[in-house]
């Protein structure tokens, strides 16, 4: 699946916290990947299909360095994927080995990956944060990703920060983290994110000029009538 422009501008302005409003509001309260933080403070919010990644505990005569080599590598996983999407990796929350580092993040930029996302670390942060790839992890360490996890495959579901992840379901990161969107909400998203975030900016601006919480948030009759007809 591929992305619109006008879809990747709709959604960029459309928070983590509002997606997961929304999307509560249609029954799904498991979206949010926990662990995913920015890797560096003040990351844009970007948005993308995902493309997986699935690691598995290590085994040690399959996690190895000559593994890297295999056809069945990072390596190789990395030069399939699309310019535009976004890397999701299941680590298993593994927080003492690092998935990727600085020479795979440069591939990825080189192949216009828009950012990386997963529940476990990367390693050679400043080499990483220098490749200028946007990061979502669970923070850092010096081992290498097979002190720890055995790489198995891409292009499958997985199970990132305990959300399922499906090829092509829409990532959206911001400071709050990476949420995700199945393909068959993305419509919905689309069309009720930007009135999630028009209707909480008009809460916000009532709020600020001594407006009390209670018929407000959340909205009783009399206030959602004031609210349309500000949009009048």
């Amino acid at each position: 699946m591929s992305l619109s422009a006008e879809a990747i501008a709709t959604l960029s302005h459309v928070s983590t916290a509002t997606i997961t409003t929304v999307l509560l509001k249609k029954g799904l309260r498991n979206i949010w990947m926990r662990g995913t933080k920015p890797l560096k403070p003040g990351q844009k919010r970007l948005v993308g299909p995902a493309f997986t990644l699935r690691f598995v505990p290590a085994r040690e005569d399959l996690a190895t360095p000559e593994s890297w080599s295999s056809p069945i590598s990072t390596r190789t996983a990395i030069e399939a994927m699309p310019a535009g999407c976004i890397a999701v990796v299941d680590a298993m929350g593994i927080t003492d080995a690092g998935i990727f580092g600085d020479i795979l993040c440069a591939r990825m930029v080189k192949r216009g990956v828009t950012a990386l996302i997963t529940d476990g670390v990367v390693r050679d942060v400043e080499g990483v944060l220098g490749t200028g790839l946007p990061v979502w992890c669970d923070g850092y360490a010096a081992p290498p990703s097979v002190a720890g996890l055995t790489f198995v495959g891409w292009g499958e579901p997985i199970g990132c920060g305990g959300v399922a992840v499906f090829p092509n379901d829409v990532v959206v990161a911001d400071q709050d983290g990476a949420v995700l969107i199945p393909q068959a909400f993305l419509d919905h998203v689309l069309a009720e994110g930007p009135e999630q975030e028009r209707m909480e900016a008009w809460i916000v601006n009532e709020v600020n000029n001594g407006a009390q919480l209670p018929g407000l948030y959340p909205m009783n009759a009399e206030t959602k009538a004031r609210y349309a007809a500000t949009k009048k």
